[in-house]
């Protein structure tokens, strides 16, 4: 995007920031102009977060939540306030045969990569619809597109973001909100070893994983006015994988 602050006086809320993708979304909207809601579990690393942005002229502010209680998860959507773009980000991982994952296990990834995107957008996507515009991008993956081992439960947390994208563009895109899903290929972050995110990043027709960064200048495209005209998509940004 030609301006870099194409986004004044919108303010974002972006969840799972104080690390890998969420960060550099936040870093990359801030940039753009956005003032940012920083969210995650540790005020230490937000703030580290939220002084990186203003350190470089932006506007950043933390809020602490567990996404996975209730009561935390409603508390957020109530100290945020007026929400223009909301990336639901935050999630966990669990790679493994389908038989070691007891039923706590299961329970846990939908509690921390479904749920949350529901009620926050249940929340807050009304009243981006009663203003006649706002954004809602949930951070997907490729692995909610194609077959992969041991990913059974996890893909089905993703695919479930892509139904919900499909279903919130249905219901909420008719009054100008925009909601898309962004599925990201193999990225380095913590959530995994970098060993873990190479060897899977050589199975892309890139033949490698991506950085957050790179994640983060296609979301802040996708809330700027630069994408007006898309919604109920699912953007692959996982260096070819999804199309082989």
């Amino acid at each position: 995007m030609s301006n870099e602050q194409d986004l004044t006086g919108l303010t974002a809320l972006v969840t799972g920031a104080t690390s890998g993708i969420g960060q550099a979304v936040a870093q990359e909207l801030a940039r753009h102009g956005t003032e940012v809601i920083v969210h995650g579990r540790d005020a230490a690393r937000g703030g580290s977060v939220v002084d990186t942005i203003t350190a470089d002229g932006g506007k950043a502010r933390f809020l602490a939540a567990d996404l996975t209680r209730p009561d935390e998860l409603d508390g957020l959507a109530g100290q945020a306030g007026r929400v223009d773009i909301l990336v639901n980000n935050a999630g966990i991982a669990w790679f493994g045969p389908t038989s070691e994952l007891d039923v706590a296990g299961f329970d846990r990834l939908f509690a921390a990569n479904v749920r949350p995107a529901y009620f926050l957008t249940a929340a807050l996507a009304p009243a981006m619809a009663g203003r006649g515009s706002g954004c809602v991008i949930n951070i997907g993956s490729m692995a909610g597109e194609v077959g992969m081992p041991g990913g059974a439960a996890y893909s089905a947390t993703k695919a479930a973001l892509d139904a919900m994208t499909r279903s919130w563009t249905a219901e909420f895109s008719p009054a100008g909100v925009r909601v898309i899903t962004v599925a990201a290929g193999p990225v380095y972050t913590s959530i995994q070893p970098a060993s873990v995110t190479e060897g899977v990043g050589a199975t892309t027709v890139m033949a490698r994983a991506a950085q957050p960064a790179e994640i983060g200048r296609v979301v802040a495209f996708l809330a700027s006015p630069a994408a007006s005209y898309v919604t109920g998509a699912i953007v692959p940004v996982d260096g070819g994988r999804s199309a082989i």
